[in-house]
């Protein structure tokens, strides 16, 4: 960790911002680190706060003492980011406990140090720094004031953003990425994803956006050729029958209506995707199928059960997606603009696959279902 050591030393100055610490080993202890400045009485102190079991718990600490506590953090953390006035960093640490930094330095628009006691939740695109593809979708103005009509869209956009730092560690690196986005609608979040990834942490990642609408896929490739950013692209097509790439290493559908997830989650197993971000919405299919003489009553009432065959079919799909070797979340994410539905499916693969198999049938024979996304894998054998 000497090369953390270093890198905490030359940073922990004045013109430190942020730094947060986040995809731990252990999930039994901090889950996640963030730090900050703060002067008291003209005395320069970093805040560390860890998030426990949904507390967070606060220390102020001397330069030294913080890059003591946080290089001793790092040994339960894969990933850390680091912003200054003049640089960006991204620290990962692989399973073997090798360090890979990566540095890139601040655009025209710096950022200064905040050093107030309260402050408001910071993003990961922060109000006041303009943000071009979110003026130009209607969420900030030209002078990255946030449009109080869209600051739901904003707090979304972020929230995903801190789903996608979350998992990459959980990405190869060394050579570009592949990210697939099905149904990607608007684009908002395809956009946030290629500048988070490329432009902020200057990765090598090509993107593609995948939905039916003509002329959405249309503005979406002017917008991106507007910004220059030569690896995202938008396509017009469907999930199922998308043959375009042969190795995908992230794979996103979100709001897919009804077995379109199914479609999308299966090309996913099928690339053995490393990460699935999945939010789906419309869960039709089991509605129709399920039947039980036991829960009979409780399925008598249209909405209820309405609401139980979402559920069912979105923790079908979790142990599915288990079977096929990937580490499985169901985690609750922010509504979405044309659905109520706020459950996030975020699967990284593993490799270890089976296991699930039995206790799957007699899920599906104790409800007389037959879940699309079972029989697509099936195909797929």
């Amino acid at each position: 960790m000497e090369e953390i050591r270093k890198l905490l030393e030359e940073t922990l100055t004045a013109e430190f911002i942020s730094a947060v610490l986040s995809s731990p080993r252990d999930k039994e202890g901090a889950v996640k680190v963030r730090v900050r400045p703060l002067k008291k009485n003209g005395t320069l102190f970093f805040q560390m706060e860890e998030q426990r079991n949904k507390q967070a718990f606060h220390k102020n600490l001397a330069p030294e003492e913080a890059a003591e506590s946080l290089e001793k953090a790092m040994e339960n953390f894969r990933q850390m980011q680091i912003e200054t006035r003049s640089l960006h960093c991204h620290v990962l640490v692989s399973k073997k406990g090798k360090v890979t930094i990566q540095k890139k330095r601040q655009g025209t628009c710096v950022k200064e140090p905040d050093f107030s006691h309260n402050r408001k939740k910071r993003y990961i695109l922060e109000e006041g720094k303009p943000v071009p593809f979110l003026q130009d979708l209607g969420v900030m103005t030209a002078e990255g004031k946030i449009v109080r009509s869209r600051f739901d869209k904003f707090r979304q956009i972020n929230r995903f953003l801190e789903f996608i730092e979350d998992v990459l560690p959980k990405l190869p690196t060394g050579r570009e990425l592949t990210v697939l986005d099905f149904g990607c609608g608007k684009s908002y979040l395809t956009f946030a994803m290629y500048y988070y990834l490329h432009e902020l942490n200057g990765m090598d990642v090509r993107i593609i956006g995948l939905d039916l609408k003509t002329e959405v896929i249309r503005h979406c490739n002017e917008l991106a050729e507007k910004y220059g950013y030569q690896k995202l692209k938008f396509l017009e097509g469907n999930i199922a029958d998308y043959t375009g790439a042969e190795q995908v290493d992230m794979v996103v559908t979100l709001h897919a209506c009804d077995t379109a997830t199914d479609f999308a989650l299966a090309k996913a197993v099928g690339w053995k995707a490393s990460v699935i971000l999945s939010v789906p919405c419309c869960q039709h299919e089991l509605n129709g199928q399920m039947k039980n003489e036991t829960l009979q009553p409780i399925f008598s009432y249209g909405l209820i059960k309405e609401r139980i065959a979402a559920l069912v079919t979105d923790a079908m799909r979790a142990e599915y997606l288990k079977n096929e070797g990937y580490d499985t979340q169901i985690l609750e994410f922010i509504n979405m603009e044309h659905t109520p539905k706020n459950i996030l499916i975020r699967a990284v693969y593993t490799g270890r696959k089976g296991g699930h198999t039995r206790q799957i049938r007699e899920c599906e024979e104790m409800l007389h279902i037959d879940p699309m996304l079972g029989r697509l894998l099936e195909q797929q054998k």
